[in-house]
This record gives C-alpha cells, sequence and structure tokens, in this order.
C-alpha cells in the first residue's frame, strides 16, 4: 500500500531469487494436503507402523506433480501394517471438504474390503461431522479417530518446546508402580483427549513417559497415565 492508501502491485518477475523461493504459485487447497498427510505419516511411523523414509520425505512438489493442484482425496488414502504386529492395520481416509452425512460414513464403510483384518481407521475431515454419522461411526467393528485437516498441518511433537513422550509397554509400566510402591491412579495423568495423546493413539491406563530438555532445567522426567 502507498502513501495515498493505494494498493501496490508487486513485479513477481523482478523479485530476487531469494525472496522468490519463498513465493508459493500453487494453491493452498494442494498444500494443505501435502502438509496433512506428512504429518500423518510421521504420526503413523511414530505409532510403530511401517511407513517408508521416501515418503515422508516427498517434497511439496513432488506432491503436486503426483496428486496435481487439487487432489483427489480418494488417492490420498494410506493404509500400513505394524513393524512388529503383523495383525494391526490401519486405514487412513481424506473425506474432502464436503459435509460428512451418515450416508458418507456408510459409504466409506461399505468400500472397505476385509473389514476383519481392519483394527483401526482413522478418518480425516474439513467439516464437523453430523451426529448420525459420528453415531455410525461408534457402531463400526474397528476403532476409530477423527482428526480435523487443520490440526495436521503442524506436527505438534516437532515443536523445539515440546518434551519427549514415551509410550511404556505393560512390563515397563508394571516395574515404574512397583519401584515407587504406587497405584496405577496414583500417577499424573494424561486426557485421552490431550493432543499428544491423540498423536500417539493412546489407550486409557497406558504410561507415558516425559522427558523436559533444556538449558535451565537440564533433564526431568516425570511419567503420566492416560485417563
Amino acid at each position: 500500500m502507498d502513501v495515498n492508501g493505494s494498493a501496490m502491485e508487486v513485479d513477481v518477475v523482478n523479485v530476487s531469487p531469494c525472496l522468490a523461493s519463498f513465493v508459493d504459485d500453487g494453491t493452498v487447497e494442494s498444500h494443505r494436503y501435502f502438509l496433512a498427510r506428512k504429518t500423518m505419516l510421521e504420526m503413523l511411523k511414530d505409532r510403530g507402523f511401517a511407513i517408508p523414509n521416501s515418503e515422508i520425505d516427498t517434497t511439496l512438489q513432488e506432491f503436486r506433480e503426483k496428486y496435481g493442484q487439487r487432489p483427489d482425496v480418494e488417492r490420498l488414502r494410506i493404509s500400513a501394517m505394524h513393524r512388529t504386529d503383523l495383525t494391526n492395520k490401519v486405514l487412513v481416509i481424506f473425506c474432502g471438504p464436503n459435509s460428512v452425512k451418515m450416508n458418507v460414513i456408510r459409504s466409506i464403510l461399505s468400500q472397505i474390503m476385509n473389514k476383519e483384518s481392519l483394527s483401526r481407521l482413522i478418518l480425516i475431515i474439513e467439516n464437523p461431522m453430523t451426529n448420525p454419522a459420528m453415531k455410525v461411526v461408534e457402531d463400526s467393528p474397528f476403532k476409530t479417530e477423527i482428526f480435523q485437516i487443520t490440526d495436521l498441518l503442524v506436527n505438534i511433537t516437532k515443536h523445539v518446546l515440546k518434551p519427549k513422550h514415551e509410550l511404556l509397554t505393560n512390563t515397563e509400566k508394571e516395574q515404574l508402580l512397583k519401584k515407587y510402591n504406587l497405584e496405577e491412579k496414583q500417577l499424573p495423568r494424561m486426557s485421552q483427549k490431550d493432543a499428544i495423546a491423540r498423536y500417539y493413539g493412546l489407550e486409557k491406563g497406558q504410561v507415558v513417559k516425559v522427558t523436559y530438555s533444556n538449558e535451565i532445567i537440564e533433564t526431568h522426567v516425570t511419567y503420566r497415565c492416560v485417563w
């Protein structure tokens, strides 16, 4: 805007190479899907699923070359097996920009083959899900998680101030309780709705080791039980 309050035109052609590298001439839609899918791939890998690094390391340009400027959400689906438990299979479905109604969920469920082999379904939505649709989800034969696409534009675990979270095995949990002579209910709590709990897909009763590290307190470890 100039001194007279008029909008100024930017000569993109004459922008310096340094600034030009920050100019994104692609669609916002493709950028959002790229970020959300990348975060979801990182999430699945952190949960122990077999996700190739080549998938996670895909650049925005490569993503657009493969899926286009206006991606077909059907092609964005992710299917993966757990690295150590081959009976644990997850399917991720992007629901697209339309309203998520009961018929949409029923259509998604009807398209899933071999439902008995699926352990978990993750739906990524862009608009609120209706109550009837939610009821269908709750009645599905497998665990279903729902994420808003806006919650996946940034991987919260990558934030420099975020402490490190490690899930304890059942054996490690029992050893912890025995070591400090504690009952499960005496451990500090973490809500199952907490962003970190949702990221790792934590279930009630599971315990996570939380490690804080910074220049002031150096390293501090605590444990939280999911409720």
